[in-house]
């Protein structure tokens, strides 16, 4: 049987990919291979894969609905679908809010769509994220809080995500599981999160843009803590008991938020170098801390994150070097 990936030239779906054939399951890698960052990136993570057996790739848009219902063929060998490409980033979608629709809302509605379709489809796992809080105050973010207030679009696509996701569990029975995600980090990072912006900045002797002068803390998460708990999700969907919609969502979070300037910190020790910095207000639809509250995946998979960023950084930083050959 198959694992269909879409986003598997990304930061998640490279890893998830990779875990996947690691133990022996076949893999459709889709992906658009987009130019919202350097897709000289996303070409070096999917050489890497095409050098695997069981690994097959197709250059596609997810909104596109021909394009993905051939793909996938009659869908006899699919067994579930791994939903991680995105238009991602908070900022990004004050300039093109159209991508995000697009992608996150469109995208949603032609996988669920295949779902239906596919005769032996076990369960569809999809990327949500933590920014569907909002400027929720109650922290941690636990899955039971309110998430109706977003302060983004990309926050409203993701909930979108969520709420088609449900209809399609309940009238469908498409079994369904969310993952909201809180800043994932690690080797084949992607260019617009903030340990690859900073690392490159104070490399190039460039002052690092600190938001809200820096006060602002993350609940970074290491990809090699996240990929098991996304793989072992995966292997349970919920159970269908005929009366509820077979449906979840979990955070996947390290459950250790870091001041922002900490985090700095450990990055200028891990790089030898001493970081500039341009103090600038907060920016609109950004969220002053993130945590996560992660019980409830703990509880159903054991999900324990092991990694801090004292460890993560530095590994972050040794893949960055070594990719740019510094």
């Amino acid at each position: 049987m198959t694992v269909v990936v879409t986003g598997a030239a990304g930061f998640l779906g490279h890893h998830v990919c990779a875990a996947l054939l690691a133990r022996g399951d076949q893999v459709l890698g889709i992906d658009n291979l987009n130019d919202y960052y350097d897709v000289s990136l996303k070409e070096a993570r999917l050489k890497r894969l095409q050098a695997q057996a069981g690994f097959a790739f197709r250059r596609i848009d997810i909104a596109d609905r021909a394009a993905m219902t051939e793909a996938v063929g009659d869908g006899q060998d699919i067994a579930a679908i791994v939903r991680l490409a995105a238009q991602a980033g908070v900022r990004y979608s004050l300039i093109n809010p159209y991508a995000y629709v697009q992608a996150n809302v469109m995208g949603q509605l032609v996988i669920l769509e295949l779902c239906r379709a596919l005769p032996n489809l076990r369960h569809l796992v999809y990327a949500s994220s933590s920014s569907v809080y909002g400027g929720n105050t109650n922290i941690p973010f636990a899955e039971a809080h309110r998430v109706d207030e977003p302060v983004s679009l990309y926050a409203a696509t993701k909930k979108t995500d969520e709420l088609m996701s449900h209809v399609y569990a309940h009238l469908y029975r498409v079994p369904a599981t969310g993952l909201r995600f809180f800043t994932v980090y690690g080797p084949w990072g992607r260019p617009d999160m903030a340990a690859y912006i900073f690392t490159k900045a104070i490399l190039e002797g460039r002052p690092i843009r600190l938001f809200n002068r820096g006060d602002m803390r993350r609940d970074f998460t290491y990809i090699d803590d996240l990929v098991p708990a996304v793989l072992a999700v995966l292997d349970a969907p919920p159970r269908d008991d005929g009366e509820n919609a077979p449906q979840r969502i979990y955070n996947i979070g390290n459950n250790q938020p870091e001041p922002l300037m900490r985090f700095v910190e450990v990055l200028e020790a891990a790089l030898g170098r001493k970081a500039e910095f341009l103090h600038e207000p907060m920016q609109p639809g950004d969220v002053r801390e993130t945590c996560a509250d992660i019980s409830a995946i703990q509880r159903d998979f054991g999900f324990v994150p092991k990694t801090r960023i004292d460890e993560g950084i530095p590994k972050f930083v040794d893949w960055f070097r070594r990719y740019h050959g510094l």
